[in-house]
Formats: C-alpha cells, structure tokens, sequence
C-alpha cells in the first residue's frame, strides 16, 4: 500500500551509481516442471543468488504478447479487496494472478489508474499539499503506467486518468510535477504544457516509478514523486512488470522482510534485474507486503504479511482461452 510523500531535493545519485555498478547479474533457473501445466510461451523462473550480498528469492514469468491463445487482463473490485488466491478462484483459474496497483485501506480502494477490457475503471490519484508557506498550493505529478493494447503491443509510459476523460492521456518521457492552486488534478493545465496523446489500451495498470527506459536503468521517481528521501535505497519485497523487444512480457516479484532468508531488493536493483532480462521498458509496481504472485494457483514468494497473502483491490492476469 502507498502512502503520497513529497520529494526533498536531491536522491544521492552518485551511491545510487554505485549501487547499480556492483550488482551481479541474478542467474535464473527454469522452474516450469513446478507449475505445469504451462503452455509453450510461458516460462517460469527462479533465483536464489544473492544481491549485494543479501539472501534472495525471486520470480518472474516470461509470457509471448504473440500468442493469440493467451489473454491479457486486469481484475478491479469495486470497494472491496481480495487475496491473489480469491481472484484465482473468482476468475475461473487464470494461468497467472499478480498484484498490481497501488491502493488505500479505508476505501479499499485504488489510487491507480486500471484499464479493464478498454476502460478505465480507477483513476490515479495525482495531488500531493504542499506544506508550510505553499499550503494552499498543490503538485500534481504524473505517473507512471504499463499497458497492452488490443495488437498486443505493450507500453510503459506517463499517464494521466480522470473520470471526464474517456482515455487516459500519455506522454513518452518523464515531466516535472505542475504546481497550482487545484486540490485536483488540473488535466487541462497539465495537457497544455507538454505532447500527451490518447493512450488506448486494452488492460493497464499504473503504479510506478518508472525503472528502465530504451533498455537502461533510468528510475523517475523525482517526477513521479512516489518515494520520499532515501527510501528508494530501502530493501523491500516488489513486484514489477517490462517487456523485451521480442514481445515478452515479463512478470517480477522479490521476496523480502525475511532477514537472513530473504530480505528484498532496492528499486535500483530492481531496475537492475529488469534491465538484465532484457527488458526495454519497465515499471515498479505495489509492493511490501502486497507482492505476490500465483501461476496455475501456486505461489510463488512467500508475502511478507505474518497473515499471508494481503487483500488487494486490483491484479494483472493472464488467462488462456
């Protein structure tokens, strides 16, 4: 679950340059035979070797755009939140169950944007106070999103959502937040400042920040204004999603809060591990004790939660038809 802070000026990008640098490539092992049955263009895989030197578990799945027997989709409750393994059981057994968006308890509900069979049906929520003397003025940052259109084509970009809006508005690189006097996101305002097009996908979630843009490491959590201070050097479980240029999309999650067994991973690491299977674009979603993630019902990283699998109101699918 996420919580919107304001960024202090400044990430300490030369530690974080050096963190990037000392990361040794995760070497990964194919785990199919544990979650058949599977077909030919999904693949499952495993890690347990370390990062920086900290014990590791982590997946992910690797699932070809190209295959017309596979369905891409998303699920939202309407005020209401589930486990992966409920969605399994509601959604008629999908191949893969993975959380997704980021969402707030008293509401049960998402604070980011989900497009479900072409619509959106939640919303980002993008209006951050300022405090002290800008009290009465608000920065609206955009975030990030990965989406698949109705050609399986997919996208990581910055986007914006809003109930008046019939798509969501995208734009292909990071911008600084716009800062006005509105508690709501000023789209208009926002609009006129920078080159968004209509982003019509057929399933998407947002979530972000970025982690990897044209294939390196470039995380855009200054813009997106998602974690405050150091707080992207913090260990933690995550789950994310990218695609390579072939057309495999590609599911994340890393076990973590398991001190000495498994105690997560940085968002640079973990941009680093995408960047490493070979992903163009990709993007951090919900994690902490949300990650999880299920293929053919089984888990596959232990969620951090003592009560297990967390509730959640949003999760990205594939089902076969």
């Amino acid at each position: 679950m996420y919580k919107f802070k304001c960024l202090p000026v400044g990430l300490l990008l030369g530690c974080i340059a050096l963190s990037l640098n000392s990361i040794a490539q995760l070497k990964w092992v194919n785990v199919d035979h544990q979650y058949q049955p599977l077909p030919a263009s999904v693949h499952v895989f495993y890690t347990a070797d370390s990062i920086q030197g900290k014990p590791n578990h982590a997946y992910y799945v690797s699932a070809d755009l190209k295959d017309k027997q596979l369905l891409f989709e998303t699920q939202s409750t309407n005020g209401k939140r589930s486990t992966p393994s409920q969605f399994y059981a509601s959604e008629s057994k999908p191949l893969l169950v993975m959380n997704c968006s980021f969402f707030e308890f008293k509401h049960n509900t998402n604070v980011s944007l989900i497009i479900q069979d072409s619509k959106q049906v939640a919303y980002t929520v993008s209006s951050i106070a300022r405090k002290g003397k800008d009290t009465f003025t608000y920065l609206h940052p955009v975030s990030g999103a990965i989406g698949i259109t109705k050609k399986r084509k997919a996208d990581v970009a910055w986007v914006l959502s809003d109930s008046t809006q019939k798509y969501p508005w995208a734009i292909q690189a990071p911008i600084k937040p716009v800062l006005d006097s509105l508690a709501q996101t000023n789209i208009p305002s926002i609009l006129s400042k920078s080159n968004f097009k209509p982003w019509k996908m057929q399933a998407a979630t947002a979530g972000g920040p970025v982690l990897v843009q044209e294939g390196q490491v470039r995380i855009s959590n200054n813009e997106e204004m998602k974690f405050a201070g150091k707080a992207i050097a913090d260990k933690h479980p995550r789950t994310a999603m990218g695609y390579t240029p072939q057309g495999q999309l590609i599911y994340l999650v890393v076990e973590g809060r398991f001190p000495g067994k498994s105690e997560g991973a940085t968002l640079p690491e973990l941009a680093t591990i995408l960047k490493d299977l070979g992903c163009v674009e990709a993007l951090n979603l919900d994690g902490g004790g949300s990650s999880a993630m299920l293929v053919n019902g089984k888990p596959t990283i232990t969620p951090s939660d003592k009560e297990g699998e967390r509730p959640v109101p949003a999760v990205m699918m594939i089902k076969k038809k």
